[in-house]
Order: C-alpha cells, then structure tokens, then sequence
C-alpha cells in the first residue's frame, strides 16, 4: 500500500482534459491511494487508520502522473553496446514473417530498462524492425522485472509492416523482391489475401475486418475491438503456424502498424488498411505535415518520431518537430515514439517537450506520451491515466517532464516504488 499525499496530480483522464488543458498542474493538491497494485483513490484528502501499513510518498511541489509510455522503440530487442550477439530487430533474409515474436527477443537485462525506469517511463510497445514487408508481432509491457512473462500488458499488441526504403535497400542485393516499392505492396496484399481466406475458413464465415469492408467502413478505431471472437468455429480446420498470427489482425483485435515515413508510402498503407478492413496505426509519419487532412479523413491514429535523430535517410528528408502538432490540429491522434534505439528512451519527454515548442498544445503533448499513447497501443483500460481501478503506475516528477530540468522523483510501477532519486 502506497500512499501519495499533496501532489499536484495530472490524471490525464478525458474527464479531465477542459480542467486541464490552461495548464500544467494547476489543481490543488491532492493524495492518491494504491493498493494491491492497483490505484484504489484519489482524493483531497485521504485518511488511513493508524493500523494501516502503508508507504507515505510526500509529493509536496511535485507533479504526479501517470507513468509515461513509449508507442514505438526496440529497447531490449535491439540492445547497446552489444552488436550483432544483441540485436534480434530484424530477420533480414526473408521478407514476409509473421510468426516472429519480439517477446522471444526481448532482453529484460538491457541498460535501456533501467534509463527507462529513472526516466518515469513504466511501459513501452516494442517489436521488430522495419527490414521486412512484415516483420512480426509487438508486444505491450512494463519496465521493471526480471522475467518478461510477468511484465506483460498485451501480447500480441500489433502486426510490423513496413513500406518504403528499408525494405527496398534489405533486400537489394540479394536478387530477390521487394527491391521497389510495387513488390512490397504487392507482397503484403498477397499475404493478407492468404490471411483473409485463411482466417474465414478458420471461422466458418466472416472475419471482423469482412464486415468492416461491407459496411463501407474503413477500419478507423483507435483502439481494435478486443472482444471480437478468435476461436475456430469451423471443427475441420486445420491450423497453419504461418497464417495463424493474422487471426487477431482480421478479427481487428489488434492493427498493422506501418513503418511509413513518405507520403507516398502513408497513403499506400492507408490504401491497404481500407481495403481489407484493417486497423492501422502510422508509425513514424514523418512527412504527415504534408498530408494532414488526408490522415485525419482517414481515421488512423499516427505514433510520431524519432524527431530526435538525423535525416540520414532520403525518405526522413522533412522530419520536422512540428509534424505532432500539425496532425493533431488536423483532427488525429497523436502520439510520440523515441524508435530506441535510433534515439534514446529516456529523450522521450524531450521529443515530447520539441513537438510543443513546435506547436502541440502542451495538454496533447503529455497525452502523446501517457494517455493518447495507450489508447493507440489497445491498453487504456490499464494504463496511460491516473484513475481509480487503473495499474498504479505513477511517476513523481519535480516540474513538467517536459522541460530538460525536470527530475524524477519517484517512478512506482504496479503499485511498487521501482526508482527514488537519492538525495
């Protein structure tokens, strides 16, 4: 049991956001209840019986909130300093790979946990690379333990699918496709053609994503339905370990997420999506300033960045720290991805804090990174605000994380403080 008092609380809850929106924590202070994990009040003022044995956290001058999140990175997939014994990113010898999982890659022993921890991260959506047309399945998890199993929140989380030069310049040299761009739309069509034929006959039926396309939908949820059914209804199916991973895409539990970066690479993911009545979520997004009304229209939510790095590609030539604040006056949600390595995870706030001196209102600059950012990633239910029954994953910070002077004082994670800024 924890007990957070006199802190200025942030919950980012959207019963919140008119209240909020003037400005950084300007509510009085407030206490906050966690129980068994879980944050089980949040009042003025709250009073435990003296029998009660509980953590007092004075967050005095502090502003609390909920943990933050990355949408996007690679921590522990791709680790530091190790080279190729510690980068499992990308399964760069064959273009279409489904099967794979970043929850067998993950190394939870990674420095870059630890940076996230003391940085008040609490979760992040990794999984791999952008080498292939379909790289494999995310997963959602939190930043402190030693077995992964534990640490998860949702898994599988979304499908990697990439478009543009990565793809192109993997596999240029070794005399097969995709070496344009036609062959990578064209390879992955082929697969969710095979998917959907697929995931029927497993059904018996209709797919989710089949009715979407009927309706004259497009497949713009935020967040993918999760109740959809998955189970075979179809007693003679026989299962196929190559096809499987698709089934939760087309039951739209879960969306494709789109390396894209070019404009032209944006709307041939869009293209796709709509097609098979997928959901989607634009990850990176770098020349969506170009385009912003068109991705608005579109309904898909955009994972911004990495912001924080150089333009060493032809197709991140217009990374531009404005691109947030543009999509989001457009009418999309937003969030902000470090891509970790590409830039380090605990920049997170940083690029956060470089989009809204570019021009993201400074209340959707710390959803991009908390609530806006667990609503893209499915787990908003759990985490990305400060609500009664949601995870007790908190970070006690001295000011607005924002702002490069700002520290952690505390990072509590399930209910447990897992950092406390000595001294």
């Amino acid at each position: 049991m924890i007990l957070i008092q006199n802190g200025r609380l942030m919950t980012m809850a959207d019963s919140n956001r008119k209240e909020e929106s003037k400005g950084v924590a300007e509510g009085r202070p407030s206490d906050l209840l966690c129980v068994n994990g879980k944050i089980e009040r949040i009042a003025r003022r709250i009073e435990l019986p003296q029998s009660a044995q509980a953590q007092i956290i004075d967050a005095s001058g502090c502003l609390v909130m909920p943990g933050l999140i990355d949408a996007h990175c690679h921590v522990g997939i791709t680790e530091e300093k190790k080279g190729m014994e510690g980068d499992d990113c990308n399964e760069n010898v064959e273009p279409v790979t489904p099967y794979l999982r970043a929850l067998d890659a993950i190394n939870m022993m990674d420095a870059a946990f630890d940076d996230a921890v003391r940085s008040g991260i609490t979760s992040l959506m990794v999984g791999p690379g952008s080498s292939n047309v379909v790289g494999g399945q995310f997963l959602f998890l939190k930043t402190k333990g030693r077995r992964i199993d534990d640490l998860i929140v949702r898994a599988p989380a979304a499908m990697k699918v990439a478009f543009g030069e990565n793809p192109k310049v993997n596999f240029s040299g070794m005399g097969k496709s995709p070496v344009t761009r036609m062959a990578i739309a064209g390879m992955l069509r082929r697969q969710l053609y095979e998917a959907r034929r697929y995931c029927r006959e497993r059904a018996g039926g209709r797919t989710a994503a089949d009715r979407v396309v009927q309706s004259g939908g497009v497949g713009t949820d935020v967040v993918c339905k999760k109740q959809e059914k998955t189970g075979r209804e179809n007693p003679s199916f026989v299962p196929d370990f190559d096809l499987e991973p698709w089934v939760p895409v087309f039951a739209r539990q879960i969306p494709l997420k789109a390396h894209v970066h070019r404009v032209d690479d944006i709307f041939t993911a869009i293209r796709i999506a709509k097609e098979y009545g997928l959901c989607m979520t634009l990850d990176h997004c770098s020349e969506g300033h170009l385009i912003a009304e068109e991705i608005a229209a579109s309904g898909f939510p955009a994972i911004v960045g990495p912001d924080l790095s150089s333009r060493n590609k032809i197709e991140v030539q217009n990374v531009d720290f404005k691109t947030s604040g543009v999509l989001y006056r457009a009418g999309v949600t937003v969030a902000i991805c470090t891509d970790h390595p590409v830039s380090t995870i605990q920049s997170l706030p940083l690029c956060a804090g470089l989009a809204v001196k570019a021009g993201l209102p400074m209340y959707a600059g710390l959803a991009a990174i908390t609530s806006s950012a667990a609503k893209i990633c499915g787990v908003f239910d759990r985490v990305g605000s400060l609500e009664e029954g949601k995870d007790a994953d908190i970070a006690i910070f001295t000011g607005n994380p924002m702002e490069i002077f700002t520290r952690v004082r505390y990072t509590v994670l399930d209910g447990r403080v897992v950092y406390r800024e000595e001294g």
